[in-house]
């Protein structure tokens, strides 16, 4: 029986994005191995691997990881190893150098980018350059990232393919609320039925850049009372962005929700999507505004301008230019039911059965 291999740092990161493609190689007859930093399972997994990846490169811990995956890869005879997350990719693809695997890497963002602080490309551009001659096939998620791949890694890397992210799984959005179902959800997140709401689902964290929502909105509320802006994901930075809310006594508009599993719903009980992200590889969240019709207002970054356009949201470059497209959209509601309906259309795009035709081709499956 043939063999995969996925790894990457985090259960969550399977879970979240690439259960579909487990799925694809147990229809083909694989044998399904999953590598990452955790114990728990996984749907589709026929074993499941702890490798004590760590996500800070200078742990002693991506020592053990090498050593260990480097057993297991001289041991199992995989056929292809699917290696995901910048630290993970680069343990796996040396670990794996000297087998007979096809080595996938997909990158989710290069840390190193147009805009990047300089020790960004000192070590992580230096070290992808490196482990590229170790890739069969790298797949690259944004045509900024395309570009410099094609133009750096060409020489080392034996093919460098475009594939527009990972795919959006459209039938998590496909129910429908009634208007006393929304309305109880409001209730609940204490949102009143006059409210006009915003929503970022993203980790809380400095790359998401949540303080640059935070200065908008303690200038939007005082034109508008009802503007709230909801928050949902995992605090990373130690409640830093919470603390600024309250600082500021924005409690009652910005809505921390924490790690959520019913976005799809707060999506539709939102007006307008936004985003604040410094770095993005293609933005997940983006997607998944387009297939529940909301409008977008996104800070430039690599990734959002493959997604935005003039039909389907706004790119701005500063606060003052995002708080005039919120009022601007927040009061003209034919312009967003255009913009919802155009943002339909487009999200069929990025829908995983068309995600995974041309992954299939990458992986030659049926």
């Amino acid at each position: 029986m043939k063999k995969v291999l996925f790894t990457a740092t985090l259960d969550v990161f399977m879970k979240q994005f690439q259960i579909p493609y487990l799925k694809l190689f147990k229809e083909n007859g694989y044998e399904v191995y999953v590598g990452t930093s955790e114990a728990g399972l996984l749907p589709y997994t026929d074993k499941k691997l702890v490798i004590p990846f760590s996500r800070n490169p200078f742990s002693l811990n991506n020592i053990k990881a090498y050593k260990e995956l480097k057993r297991i890869i001289k041991e199992e005879q995989f056929d292809i190893i699917h290696t995901h997350n910048p630290i993970s990719s680069v343990i796996t693809r040396l670990a794996a150098r000297n087998s007979k695997s096809k080595i996938i890497y997909t990158a989710h963002g290069f840390h190193f980018y147009k805009g990047a602080p300089l020790k960004n490309w000192l070590i992580y551009y230096n070290v992808e350059k490196w482990v590229a001659k170790y890739t069969d096939i790298l797949i690259t998620m944004n045509k900024e990232d395309y570009l410099l791949a094609k133009r750096k890694f060409s020489k080392r890397c034996k093919k460098i393919k475009y594939i527009a992210g990972v795919g959006i799984d459209e039938s998590r959005f496909r129910f429908l609320m009634t208007k006393e179902e929304k309305k109880d959800l409001r209730k609940k997140l204490e949102l009143k039925e006059t409210d006009f709401v915003l929503i970022f689902p993203a980790r809380v964290a400095f790359d998401k850049n949540q303080g640059f929502l935070i200065d908008a909105m303690e200038e939007l509320i005082e034109k508008d009372k009802n503007i709230k802006l909801l928050l949902p994901g995992e605090d990373e930075v130690n409640g830093y962005y919470h603390k600024m809310v309250k600082k500021r006594g924005l409690e009652k508009h910005i809505i921390f929700l924490g790690y959520r599993t019913d976005i799809p719903k707060l999506l539709k009980i939102s007006d307008l999507s936004v985003s604040s992200s410094l770095r993005e590889g293609l933005p997940v969240h983006i997607m998944e505004a387009f297939v529940s019709g909301l409008p977008v207002v996104a800070l430039n970054c690599r990734g959002v301008s493959d997604l935005l356009g003039k039909d389907n949201g706004y790119i701005v470059n500063n606060l003052e230019e995002f708080m005039d497209r919120i009022e601007e959209l927040k009061k003209d509601k034919k312009l967003r039911d255009k913009i919802s309906k155009n943002n339909k259309e487009k999200a069929k795009n990025y829908y995983i059965e068309n995600i995974l035709k041309d992954y299939k081709k990458v992986y030659r499956l049926k």
